[in-house]
């Protein structure tokens, strides 16, 4: 595909986010960055957010991975439903009952400031690792089709993508990035629509013939009940339901759009509308990445594989689609990496700037002009960690979105732990020790993990999260008044 065509796709696409930006950024003011002036409806949050959900890992790693764990991710979307409902009706009302802003400010108003702080903190490195590495597969698939070619090292690149991000949320925050997903979502699913549509033309069969197809590929299979795998249902639905509970209601970049709904109520059903969009969408995905191995097989072309597991399964999608899917796959495509990218990196980029903000340099408290300085200070330093953890990840292989969940497994965990404690106890903590107790949890975790697979070839898999997590809860306990 010409480099030309990539960047017309990019200059259109970014061109109506500016437009986007131009009309939500008339009348802000100092809080409409962090709450978007609670004039969010509840509809085009709830389909907004869908943009946010799936990134470019989703976009690339799901399909990808079908070829060495099937459907298995399907019992974690099935997990995460069950995370969604507690969400909406748990901690939607707990949130808007203590009027936050800023999520872990409720860990302050329960437990004081230093359990405030530490659970802001565990956020920041979780959220800035797990949105450096999504950002990191998008730059790479731009970099392969399109940068390379035009001789930009990836440095370039990712300082480029960063400004542009920057350009369109810098002045009205979460509430233009309400709007802008809502434009995001809707190029994401009509991607996938015309991705499986390519691929069914290409194959040549009609929808029933397909079916069949489909039904009969040995990588068609829903379930694992196999006690010692890391994709065993079990593990797999339970550490659904928690990383979905962790990653979405305690994580700022997503419950921050929701929290911009005027009232509670409406906030409760764009949680429970959005749960059911995310699921039918990623459920299409582990179907597309059947179709995607099912082509390759047709096709004869060859993967490379070691011991029986593909290799660099996120490359598989993006090869095909640039080799194969002709210039409407690829428009297609490229329009998905583009919006997936924007769509989940500027609402991790604003969650990052209101949690350090407020956590941490008391931006309530400021002048108008202390708020200004705050703001783009806090701005820049957030794309420099970004810039420079996406310069250590660079060289990474395999799948993406396992590395993401692994580390949200350690890092979400004592957070998950800290709510917890906070909701269903009437625990009073130490707090001087809850550092103390949250990085130990952590650790812990991570020897166990490693201990459990080596002698008994037992893998927590994503469970990592429960296990972190209740390991906070006795160690709160010892630290308890």
């Amino acid at each position: 595909m010409q480099p030309g065509l990539i960047l017309l796709i990019i200059i259109g696409y970014f061109s109506v986010l500016m437009l986007i930006s131009r009309w939500t950024s008339q009348q802000s003011g100092d809080q409409t960055y962090f709450d978007g002036d609670k004039k969010s409806p509840w509809y085009l949050v709830a389909f907004g957010m869908i943009g946010s959900g799936i990134s470019a890992v989703s976009l690339v790693s799901i399909p990808g991975n079908v070829g060495n764990d099937h459907l298995y991710y399907f019992q974690f979307i099935l997990g995460s439903i069950l995370g969604y409902l507690f969400i909406a009706l748990v901690l939607v009302p707990t949130f808007y009952h203590h009027r936050v802003v800023s999520l872990y400010s409720y860990l302050g108003d329960r437990f004081g400031t230093v359990t405030y702080k530490t659970g802001s903190l565990f956020f920041i490195v979780s959220q800035s690792f797990g949105a450096a590495l999504r950002l990191l597969l998008s730059v790479k698939i731009l970099q392969d089709a399109f940068l390379d070619p035009l001789g930009v090292p990836y440095p370039v690149s990712i300082v480029l993508i960063l400004f542009l991000i920057w350009l369109y949320t810098h002045r009205s925050g979460v509430k233009t990035i309400v709007w802008t997903d809502t434009l995001q979502s809707l190029s994401l699913l009509l991607v996938l629509i015309l991705s499986i549509r390519v691929i069914i033309q290409s194959l040549g069969f009609s929808l029933s013939q397909l079916s069949d197809v489909i039904a009969a590929s040995p990588l068609f299979e829903w379930f694992d009940f196999s006690p010692r795998a890391g994709s065993n249902f079990f593990k797999q639905f339970i550490s659904g339901f928690l990383i979905t509970v962790a990653l979405v209601g305690l994580d700022q970049s997503m419950m921050q759009k929701t929290l911009t709904i005027r009232d509670q109520h409406s906030a409760r059903k764009n949680v429970l509308a959005f749960s059911f969009f995310i699921a039918f969408a990623q459920t299409l995905f582990l179907l597309l990445g059947i179709l995607l191995y099912l082509f390759a097989e047709q096709k004869g072309i060859t993967l490379t594989s070691q011991d029986g597991k593909f290799l660099d399964t996120d490359k598989l999608y993006p090869f095909l689609t640039m080799n194969y899917f002709g210039k409407i796959g690829v428009v297609a495509f490229f329009i998905g990496v583009i919006a997936s990218t924007f769509a989940s990196i500027d609402s991790c980029i604003a969650a990052l700037t209101t949690s350090i903000s407020y956590d941490f340099f008391g931006y309530e408290q400021r002048s108008h002009e202390e708020k200004k300085r705050i703001k783009r200070g806090v701005l820049l330093a957030v794309n420099a960690v970004m810039f420079l953890i996406i310069m250590a990840f660079w060289n990474n292989q395999g799948a993406i979105i396992n590395t993401i969940f692994s580390i949200a497994g350690y890092t979400y965990g004592p957070l998950l732990g800290l709510f917890l404690a906070g909701l269903f106890t009437r625990i009073k903590l130490r707090s001087r020790w809850v550092p103390l107790v949250c990085f130990a949890a952590a650790v812990i975790t991570y020897a166990l993990n490693m201990a459990s697979a080596h002698f008994f070839r037992f893998d927590f898999g994503f469970m990592n999260i429960a296990v972190n997590a209740m390991l906070t809860l006795l160690f709160l306990r010892l630290i308890r008044k």
